[in-house]
């Protein structure tokens, strides 16, 4: 079979390593087994790296360790020429990225140095016949739409929670890449990192449970959190509420902020302009709580209350703490 390359979303481990793998990557591997022979490609540090083991078992037959300061001490440029040099020499079926703002970049400028077509924000992907077609949702998801590539290598950025992650273990032999990458791809060189604070809670992108509040709030996120931590989810936020200053634009949802795709997204207090709904739209189950009967929100919701989120948000964590305990 054809290889499918399948590049890792990995949390940096120590000194730059590879570290642990995000769920993120291994639904990439689930649907990469549909098209051909995944090959994982992991950029960072091997040493010290979880990511190989947790590759090979959810069926990478290779794992291609990236290391170097070439490609850790820059961004996005050299990952995108590394995997430009990856296509050229193995021709694989189609190459799957996270449909995250890095992954979308590197996608761009890899479409551009491979001659290839890219499809961004799917939220599937499958072989028909000897063609890779992808299904994403366009218009705030009015529309389902089915696009294929018709140059050179398919490339698809997949959205977090596309489809469950399933384990196959294969082989996982380990390849070491140390490349030297262009002057041109070092222009942008990473001066300083930041550790991001640990909140317990799981990454916005890929979190299969969504909390997000708007100005409903009033600037008041704790009913918002109290239920997140509740379902184990994660707390996002409309841009009304960022621009307020009431939370961090790193949890804003929307199209100028982050995309999400989680199993349930509860809306609280958020009206749903077009601009919240492109960042939300392929929720798989939408509950709405606002105090507006008439706000676009339930229009898209397949469940909604009509009522004060401070009154109803803490009813509904008594409810599931209930039933946990």
């Amino acid at each position: 079979m054809a290889q499918v390359l399948v590049v890792v979303d990995a949390v940096p481990g120590p000194d730059s390593s590879g570290g642990v793998v995000r769920k993120a990557s291994l639904e990439l591997l689930t649907l990469a087994r549909r098209l051909g022979d995944p090959v994982a490609v992991v950029f960072g540090s091997a040493e010290g790296a979880e990511a190989p083991a947790a590759l090979a078992e959810h069926g990478a037959v290779e794992v291609v360790l990236v290391g170097g300061s070439d490609v850790t001490d820059h961004l996005v440029a050299p990952k995108a020429e590394v995997l430009a040099d990856l296509v050229a020499e193995r021709s694989p079926a189609a190459v799957l990225l996270p449909s995250s703002p890095e992954g979308k970049e590197v996608a761009g400028r890899l479409a551009i140095r491979s001659g290839s077509g890219l499809v961004t924000d799917a939220v599937d992907v499958t072989l028909e016949g000897e063609q890779v077609v992808a299904t994403k949702s366009v218009f705030a998801g009015s529309f389902t739409t089915r696009c294929a590539v018709t140059r050179g290598t398919p490339l698809v950025a997949v959205k977090p929670n596309s489809v469950a992650p399933e384990p196959a273990p294969a082989a996982g032999t380990v390849t070491t890449l140390t490349p030297t990458v262009s002057e041109q791809a070092k222009a942008a060189r990473i001066v300083e990192r930041t550790d991001k604070a640990a909140t317990g809670r799981p990454d916005l992108a890929e979190a299969s449970v969504v909390v997000s509040g708007g100005r409903g709030t009033d600037g008041d996120f704790s009913a918002v959190e109290a239920l997140a931590d509740a379902l184990g989810g994660a707390v996002g936020a409309s841009r009304a509420a960022v621009d307020a200053g009431w939370y961090p634009h790193s949890n804003q949802v929307g199209q100028t902020g982050k995309t999400v795709s989680p199993q349930l997204y509860v809306a609280a207090g958020i009206s749903g302009a077009i601009q919240h709904k492109a960042g939300m739209q392929t929720s798989k189950v939408v509950v709405a709580v606002n105090k507006d009967e008439e706000a676009p929100i339930f229009e898209m919701a397949d469940f909604g209350v009509v009522g004060d989120l401070a009154a109803i948000l803490p009813k509904v964590t008594e409810e599931v703490a209930r039933r946990k305990g």
